[in-house]
């Protein structure tokens, strides 16, 4: 068998197997809720889902198209009204038509969106501060000593005994009227502190790891610091840099739906919550249709994390 065949081949027999075993394993299993989820009543599951949205999308349609004829007929008669005014001799004070809020409950592909932006929005949190940390702690021995016994106590720190903390932080310093969200800046605070850590470990690894052959020279050509970082040091570094950026992506998006679940932040977390407080058989196939969504949303995060280290290396070795 050719590689191309194996490539195509040997996971498709393992996916096969594995819906085997799944399914023989939901046969056997009857929760309090009804029975465990199957195949079939999880692709039964992404059906209703996708028809829940199409519906929910309908809805919003008629629901824009009601409120562009309120709008209509409300300019309409404040006109007619300005007219009856300006006869009179009585002045007339516009007024602007607001639509209310739709008030649908957001759709599947919305909580998705709401997930992703609040793990990208935390992943952000976290490069900012650890690929500068770590190049410090590369760079300087001291500060990597330092550093060490504070990255090694809070590195293994779980995202639920972060949530507490975190969620009074932020209410203290977020205020009602503010536009942020205090539940999407609590998820995102508590990603950025669970997935900053491979980030900063490798960056200083990478740093620590550049040719002091190269850092010789730089010293004695009189090549200036910051020169120094961005000519020699970050371009060594930056296989490392993604290596741990992929690490830190991959736990930030696992800490999220925990995250999401205890903060009530709308997305793929509270969905599963909702689902599993709804307490129906029907859900349960809800619950592993996101559970494969988040798992499958994983696998493409890491990917593209990974085609991003591997043309970076690849930049590097052509250099």
């Amino acid at each position: 068998m050719n590689p191309l065949a194996r490539k195509i081949v040997f996971p498709i027999v393992s996916i096969l197997l594995f819906l085997m075993l799944w399914s023989a394993f939901a046969a056997s299993i009857e929760t309090s809720l009804g029975d465990f989820p199957s195949p079939k009543s999880t692709w039964s599951a992404f059906v209703d889902l996708k028809d829940e949205y199409l519906g929910e999308k309908q809805n919003r349609k008629d629901y824009e198209q009601r409120m562009v004829e309120k709008e209509t007929t409300f300019y309409e008669v404040q006109e007619r009204r300005r007219i009856k005014y300006e006869e009179r001799g009585r002045e007339f004070t516009p007024k602007t038509f607001t639509a209310p809020p739709y008030a649908g409950k957001p759709t599947y592909p919305e909580q998705i969106f709401r997930s992703l932006k609040t793990v990208f929005f935390g992943f952000l949190i976290a490069t900012v501060i650890a690929v500068p940390l770590g190049i410090f702690c590369g760079m300087n021995e001291f500060i990597r000593i330092s550093m060490n016994p504070i990255i090694q106590i809070l590195k293994p720190v779980s995202p639920l005994a972060w949530l507490p903390l975190v969620t009074l932080v932020v209410s203290a310093k977020i205020s009602q009227d503010s536009s942020m969200e205090k539940s999407f800046v609590i998820s995102a605070v508590v990603v950025a502190l669970c997935s900053l850590w491979p980030t900063l470990i490798n960056t200083a690894l990478g740093v620590a790891s550049v040719s002091e052959d190269h850092l010789n020279v730089a010293r004695v050509l009189n090549v200036p610091q910051r020169v120094r970082i961005f000519k020699i040091i970050l371009p060594s570094a930056l296989p490392y840099i993604f290596t741990g950026l992929r690490i830190s992506l991959g736990i930030g998006w696992m800490v999220l739906i925990a995250a999401e679940m205890l903060a009530q932040n709308p997305g793929l977390g509270k969905f599963v919550w909702d689902m599993f407080q709804n307490g129906s058989s029907q859900t349960l196939g809800m619950i592993m249709a996101a559970v494969i969504t988040i798992g499958g949303i994983g696998y493409m995060l890491d990917r593209g994390m990974q085609m991003l280290e591997n043309f970076f290396a690849y930049e590097k070795s052509k250099g």
